[in-house]
């Protein structure tokens, strides 16, 4: 098969036709990979609300032992996103994403069976490992399926699928939360095993892409030799901080430093999940090459500064009506910056990521989240909460420091490679799995 076979090319997008257009992508193969991310997104959303009071009522772990593994679990998974990614061009993308999707299934279904600290820690190193090497797969298997030019587009969609399905498995994982019995966690954590296998088999319906013969000589992971990446890779990373602002840092901010109601909270992850779903892939169709999406993270920063300062008045002496529309309208900017953030960024991972290495380099780019998740909370709850209104401007200072030094960044890697997207390097078939 042609390595051009079953792509998405220009000019498809208004084959899904009438209202689904704007939110769904065009019926084939891109539209097979949102309904895969759409199902295990579901299952994603159920396990992150309830995963914390599953593991510790349910599996019967101490919050220390549930934080230790968690943490063991994803910096283990970080590591193994460069060599799995490795795996799928050598292997071939969508094999590798079908396996991927089954181990994902399988240690879900295991934290159904568990009760010690030593099977939770295998159990939770899998789960983790098979996320992030999922996410590099998928990354891959887009890269070979779709034309250069609808990439960034394309992975709106799935962006916008992804925050749609975590909004109906967090409602699940509410209605398990509301319960609290063990059936009720048991039956959601059941639902997310059944996602990755639903999605195992969406994705096997897409076509095999070609795989990549490694030239003697070679390195094995020649991405961790590419400097210009690995910078852009990190101020990725440093953008990503912003994750940990909504779930877990403005409500904090929210109980100890405003007089806003407690409602507030969940209102600020519904306007983020919405606005994500509903204008992602509006705010991608801007960025069409590097120069623009280099413009676009630009944005971002310019963004999440205004969505800071704004969480920063907040501490003002405001009562609760005029302090709860201020916090929404930071959390609508900081969404902007993500949305703008997540377009250029696909469009720069994937335009400087050789074509015959793109599963290494999506898994070495798509490291930036376990960093933020890792990093974040620590570093932010300490500047926020510990600096007060001063904080917050610091840390939009970050963030518009690192969006203008990504336009460098950029332009320093595009001098080191023949950035040509439509160059195929030589490659070879993918065994049909």
């Amino acid at each position: 098969m042609s390595i051009t076979s079953g792509r998405v090319r220009s000019g498809q997008a208004n084959h899904s036709g009438g209202g689904h257009a704007r939110f769904l992508p065009p019926a084939g193969v891109a539209r097979d990979l949102a309904m895969a991310q759409l199902a295990n997104s579901v299952g994603d959303g159920a396990f992150i609300v309830t995963s914390a009071l599953f593991f510790t009522r349910i599996v019967g772990l101490s919050t220390a032992e549930v934080g230790l593994g968690l943490t063991v679990a994803w910096l283990i998974g970080f590591l193994a996103g460069v060599p799995l990614g490795n795996l799928a061009d050598r292997k071939g993308a969508r094999g590798i994403a079908i396996l991927l999707a089954l181990t994902t299934a399988a240690s879900v279904a295991a934290f159904l069976v568990v009760r010690s600290f030593p099977l939770f820690l295998v159990a939770a190193i899998v789960y983790a490992s098979s996320q992030t090497g999922l996410t590099a797969a998928r990354q891959a298997l887009l890269a070979g399926l779709v034309e250069p030019a609808e990439r960034t587009r394309i992975r709106a969609f799935l962006q916008s699928t992804v925050n749609a399905g975590l909004a109906v498995g967090a409602a699940l994982g509410g209605i398990a939360l509301h319960y609290d019995t063990a059936p009720a966690y048991l039956t959601v954590f059941a639902l997310d095993a059944v996602s990755f296998l639903i999605a195992a088999r969406l994705i096997h319906r897409v076509p095999a892409v070609a795989v990549s013969v490694r030239i003697k000589g070679e390195p094995r992971l020649a991405v961790l030799r590419d400097r210009p990446y690995a910078v852009l890779a990190l101020l990725n990373a440093i953008m990503l901080l912003f994750m940990p602002l909504l779930s877990l840092v403005v409500p904090l901010w929210i109980v100890t430093r405003t007089d806003a109601p407690d409602w507030v909270v969940a209102s600020l992850l519904i306007v983020n999940t919405l606005g994500v779903t509903l204008f992602q892939v509006r705010t991608a169709r801007t960025v069409k090459d590097l120069r623009t999406a280099t413009r676009s993270i630009r944005y971002a920063g310019v963004a999440m500064l205004a969505a800071c300062a704004v969480f920063a008045v907040s501490a003002a002496n405001l009562n609760a009506t005029t302090a709860a529309v201020v916090l929404i309208s930071g959390a609508a900017l900081l969404t902007l910056g993500e949305m703008k953030l997540a377009s250029g960024a696909w469009e720069i991972s994937f335009g400087l990521a050789p074509a015959d290495k793109q599963g290494q380099y999506q898994g070495f780019f798509g490291t930036g989240p376990a960093i933020a998740r890792m990093a974040g909370p620590a570093l932010l709850t300490t500047v926020v909460l510990g600096w007060g209104p001063i904080g917050w401007i610091a840390v939009g200072a970050l963030f518009l420091g690192t969006s203008c030094a990504t336009g460098p960044a950029v332009r320093w890697a595009a001098r080191t490679r023949a950035v040509n997207e439509d160059a195929q390097p030589s490659l070879v078939e993918e065994n049909a799995a």
